[in-house]
């Protein structure tokens, strides 16, 4: 009773300064909570907008990936022949011609020194499908091509991969051919960007779909040329940019090098300010007050439970001290009858020394259970798990209990399957386990008197049922029969003996075992307790052990007074 004392006074104590915490925090500086709160609502729209900027990257790069795999010995030895590409580059080139944000596609040799004053470059065709000879070709083409050569020149040396892309700006994507064994430069692939469509169908169309109108957004992205002072797009046409609003600036990585998107947020300071500091006080005050009837409902449920507890156990402490005494008194009474000399006929000498026996056996089962359920509450219950057959102790326990359970009245039906797989289960407590709940079954069975008990197995688990159709139990019975010290109040309980311990000592000793038991019931039909263990897959190690168990040393105690 007392270990919750302290607790309770903890608890109780939180949800004062919980509740107090609360109220100064409704009085908090607003100007703290606007500022915090503006911060946390931008974050995220700045990760959008570069977002968007990988995702505007991702489209210009998608023909190259992959590309890291090629082999560029078979590429050369290929070009070489026709001055045409291995068949997988082919076909990464002509995905990329079907692409309206590319113009053309041209691909410059390395061999050749220069590119323009009527040089002839190679030139997709997409009607042959090939390169051809190409003599006429715009600037965009030389000068991304310039740019790729001077790039390249200082970065072959140490370069590590196969190809490299390169922006001019936002005129030409340029693909270099590397052969990094060799530190050389095989080629030039150049795609001079189709302008018009850029700057008037993809972008714009980017914009919009990826954040749509400032008020549902709570941003406006506008797309600025800042070497020309010119608006390329925006996310919401119909907002006109203004330069003094703009509260962040995100470039593109590695290309539009004159490009910046610039942002606006469009929620205001002061409604996001109060609608904040309005929530998050109702959140807090919320919270203090689940604390407080939290706390006091776990009080109250501790104590009720602790007094039921203590009730049970003062029952138990009486009830027990009444069972200790019978056997007791009987053993000294005939103790006394033979030690005085005055018992000297045989038949009852042998009665006096059956009645001492059984009373003795009785103390012994009496005080086992006690010490289990000591050896648990101080967590000192010691198993040794090993590898076991359960059908056979199951089977030596019915021939063992066989007679007795019959001679009680009652119909025996035992079912196991065959091939059960082993179990890692110790076996005093199996033995343990199924003789409790073999007894329970006894005890509590009045006019049908039946007995059913089955082991079945699958892949992951054995299961083992014990069924009676005894008295049954009702819902709220149930939920506490695995309770220590429990016995449900009826009439066939109070005159069946007891103390409430089988069945806490049966979950105990099942879930050491690493297994499970529930118990399904139905008042007047009977109970059905299902123990599950996981299956263990052999090994030799496991066989060699399993084999040195003696069956014969598997028994089980008995259920006889």
């Amino acid at each position: 009773m007392k270990r919750y004392d302290s607790l309770r006074w903890i608890l109780l104590a939180a949800g004062v300064i919980a509740i107090l915490g609360l109220t100064s925090m409704n009085v908090y500086s607003l100007y703290e909570l606007h500022e915090s709160t503006i911060q946390v609502d931008r974050q995220p729209k700045k990760l959008q907008v570069a977002e968007f900027a990988d995702k505007v990257r991702y489209r210009f790069f998608k023909p190259f990936w992959g590309l890291s795999s090629t082999n560029m010995e078979r590429l050369k030895s290929r070009f070489s022949q026709d001055n045409q590409f291995t068949t997988a580059i082919h076909k990464r080139v002509k995905q990329a011609a079907t692409d309206s944000i590319f113009k053309d596609i041209y691909f410059i040799p390395s061999s050749l020194d220069g590119c323009g004053q009527g040089e002839s470059i190679l030139k997709y065709d997409p009607e042959k499908e090939k390169l051809v000879w190409n003599d006429s070709y715009p600037a965009a083409v030389c000068d991304g091509m310039g740019i790729a050569r001077t790039q390249m020149k200082a970065l072959v040396k140490d370069y590590k991969y196969n190809n490299k892309v390169i922006f001019d700006t936002n005129r030409s994507v340029t693909l270099a051919f590397i052969d990094p064994s060799e530190h050389t430069i095989f080629g030039y692939l150049t795609m001079p960007l189709d302008q018009e469509y850029l700057k008037n169908d993809f972008l714009p169309s980017a914009l919009n779909k990826h954040f749509g109108k400032s008020q549902q957004a709570g941003v406006n992205v506008w797309l600025r040329d800042w070497t020309n002072d010119n608006i390329i797009a925006s996310s919401d046409p119909g907002v006109p940019y203004d330069h003094d609003k703009i509260q962040f600036k995100q470039r593109f990585p590695d290309f539009f090098d004159n490009w910046k998107l610039e942002v606006s947020f469009t929620n205001t300071p002061t409604i996001e300010a109060s609608n904040s500091s309005l929530l998050k006080n109702l959140i807090v005050l919320g919270a203090a007050v689940l604390l407080l009837l939290g706390s006091l409902v776990f009080m109250f449920m501790s104590a009720q439970k602790e007094r039921a507890l203590a009730e049970r156990q003062a029952g138990f402490l009486a009830n027990v001290t009444h069972e200790l005494k019978t056997p007791l008194a009987v053993m000294q009474a005939a103790g006394e009858n033979l030690s005085d000399g005055r018992v000297k006929d045989q038949t009852r000498l042998k009665n006096y020394g059956t009645h001492i026996y059984n009373e003795a056996v009785r103390l012994r089962r009496m005080i086992e259970k006690l010490l289990d359920v000591a050896k648990a509450d101080a967590g000192q219950s010691l198993i040794e798990p090993q590898p076991v057959n359960l059908d056979q102790l199951v089977q030596s326990y019915i021939d063992e209990q066989k007679s007795y359970i019959k001679s009680r009245g009652f119909a025996l039906d035992v079912a196991i399957e065959n091939d059960i797989p082993k179990a890692m289960v110790d076996i005093d407590s199996f033995e343990t386990i199924l003789g409790n709940l073999v007894e329970n079954a006894l005890k509590y069975s009045n006019e049908e008197r039946y007995l059913g008990v089955s082991l079945e197995a699958d892949d992951d688990n054995i299961t083992l049922k014990v069924e009676d159709h005894g008295v049954g139990m009702p819902k709220k019975v149930i939920s506490h029969i695995f309770d220590k010290f429990y016995r449900a109040e009826d009439t066939l309980t109070a005159q069946t003996k007891g103390h409430g311990l089988g069945l806490s000592i049966v979950k105990s000793l099942v879930e050491l075992n690493g297994g499970s038991i529930r118990v399904s019931s139905e008042v007047g039909k009977g109970s059905i307790f299902t123990v599950t263990f996981p299956t263990l897959v052999n090994s030799p190690v496991e066989e060699s052990q399993a084999s040195a168990v003696d069956s014969s040393a598997m028994r089980s105690p008995s259920l006889t007074p």
